[in-house]
């Protein structure tokens, strides 16, 4: 009788494992993002190709994160600033080509970074916000060691995804990296939210299936929605922040603009006519882009953050 219990506990137990496995590969393929590859040969408007360096950084884990680097015509004798561009969830780094002009005109380095899992950079079995941001550390250690960089003055660009990871690096960097500026496009406020829309549009009901999908996430990517949202980080960040938005964003509403600017009373927004993308937006807004970074860089020595209460 003992024995038959115990075989039969092993095998519900050996189920139910078999089950949480086929669980967790169904949701990595499913929030699993697509991975776009770059326009022909990594021209960008505005830049002729042989302004473009292609590099390739040891990112986390011993991973290869492929990146373009753009330097001024111009830098003073103590190098140039430098702004690291990341891009978003499903996207690459020629997707934010629009930047750079702008960005060299002004007399700043531009390095624009493939996330793992996204454009040329290496594969892994997931990645998140958080890897997000390890890449972006990854891409300030090698532009912080570049001869020819101001490492003293470096400022981060981010779209959605990676707009919320560069949050998240300036918030929890405290003396190794510290940024001069952050400017954010399109950022939602809490990742939970994303993920509830998703699932809304997935058709998948919260109560059980939902919760479920949502606290696993969280187990996998190792930290809370809570912690890593940039309702959260925004208000750690100490250096400037702009938060650019578009009124139109059907993706992530223009309230959370307004919430994060609420969060952090120093951050400067920028609303402009547009929806998610805003690649069509940054043309015309690059003055005030432009502006605010200069403004940030010419500043004194940067600060790092203060210490990060989770």
């Amino acid at each position: 009788m003992i024995p038959g219990l115990v075989l039969a506990a092993v095998a519900l137990g050996a189920g139910l494992w078999g089950l949480h496995r086929l669980a967790h590969l169904a949701i990595l393929r499913g929030l699993r993002a697509p991975r776009v590859p770059h326009d022909g040969s990594m021209a960008l408007p505005g830049l002729p190709q042989q302004g473009l360096q292609k590099l390739q950084l040891q990112g986390p884990g011993g991973s290869r994160l492929v990146a373009w680097l753009a330097l001024p015509a111009h830098a003073p004798a103590a190098g140039a600033p430098a702004v690291l561009v990341m891009h978003g969830w499903g996207a690459n780094a020629s997707m934010m080509g629009p930047v750079v002009a702008p960005l060299l005109d002004a007399g700043m380095a531009v390095l624009l970074l493939d996330a793992r899992c996204h454009g040329e950079s290496d594969d892994a079995a997931f990645t998140s916000m958080p890897r997000f941001a390890e890449d972006i550390a990854a891409g300030l250690h090698w532009l912080q060691s570049r001869s020819g960089i101001d490492g003293s003055r470096i400022a981060l660009i981010g779209h959605s995804v990676g707009a919320g990871a560069a949050l998240l690096h300036a918030a929890h960097t405290r003396t190794a990296q510290p940024v001069r500026a952050v400017v954010s496009l399109s950022a939602f406020a809490q990742p939970q939210e994303v993920m509830r829309r998703w699932l809304a549009a997935h058709r998948l009901p919260y109560p059980v299936i939902g919760w479920y999908v949502l606290r696993h996430v969280q187990a996998v990517i190792g930290a809370s929605f809570d912690d890593i949202a940039p309702l959260h980080t925004i208000a750690a960040v100490t250096c400037p922040v702009l938060l650019v938005h578009g009124r139109d964003d059907s993706t992530v509403p223009f309230s959370d603009a307004l919430r994060l600017q609420r969060a952090a009373q120093h951050a400067e927004l920028l609303a402009v006519a547009g929806d998610h993308d805003l690649r069509e937006e940054m043309a015309p807004q690059s003055a005030a882009i432009i502006d605010f970074l200069q403004r940030a860089l010419a500043a004194g020595p940067a600060r790092p953050a203060a210490d990060f209460a989770g």
